[in-house]
């Protein structure tokens, strides 16, 4: 199973995950893959994720984290000893998130969510300082990375698979490019 976990603000709308559902169409395989909307709270979102992955052999799971998502796929598969791709992954709590503390809208509709402010606190919880097992993680970080630095995306997954991509930015607009590489990273054993 895949499960994809969209960023801040995004949705199963994103570009990203958009493209990997049509991969795993074209494939035969969408009943593989989840890609759910996730609750703006950071616990409701992890506990959203662990409820979808109960049932999950984790050998044959990986979690795909865009931004935020990504930090809470390294959470995750640290919890459940899965494999996770991540995509521009925060590393840690964004500290720029108390700033959208309100009502706001979704990036790909005109959907409104709160983000309230104990939200804020509740993201600490999901830190992982060091990741156990990195044979474990695939790290695709973009060096023109408007909003989160790629260089701290590179050192908090030491020995990981990286691929790092010369300029783009946070979106990853070339993702489709790196599908092969991401499925097959997927379907290791």
């Amino acid at each position: 199973m895949i499960l994809y976990l969209h960023g801040f603000r995004s949705s199963p709308a994103s570009m990203k995950a958009r493209l990997m559902s049509e991969h795993m169409r074209q494939a035969g395989r969408l009943s593989e893959f989840l890609c759910p909307q996730l609750p703006a709270s950071p616990t409701r979102a992890v506990q959203l994720a662990e409820h979808l992955c109960a049932t999950s052999d984790p050998a044959r799971l990986t979690i795909i984290g865009s931004s935020l998502g990504g930090f809470y796929a390294t959470f995750l598969a640290e919890q459940l000893g899965c494999r996770a791709i991540l995509l521009n992954p925060a590393v840690t709590p964004p500290p720029d998130l108390a700033s959208y503390v309100g009502v706001s809208t979704l990036y790909h509709s005109d959907d409104v969510f709160e983000f309230k402010e104990e939200y804020v606190h509740e993201l600490p919880l999901y830190t992982i300082s060091r990741t156990t097992r990195p044979e474990r993680y695939f790290l695709i970080a973009a060096t023109g990375d408007e909003v989160l630095d790629w260089r701290a995306m590179v050192g908090h997954y030491p020995h990981s698979k990286q691929l790092v991509i010369q300029g783009s930015n946070h979106a990853i607009p070339e993702f489709g490019d790196y599908i092969d590489q991401v499925m097959a990273f997927c379907d290791a054993s």
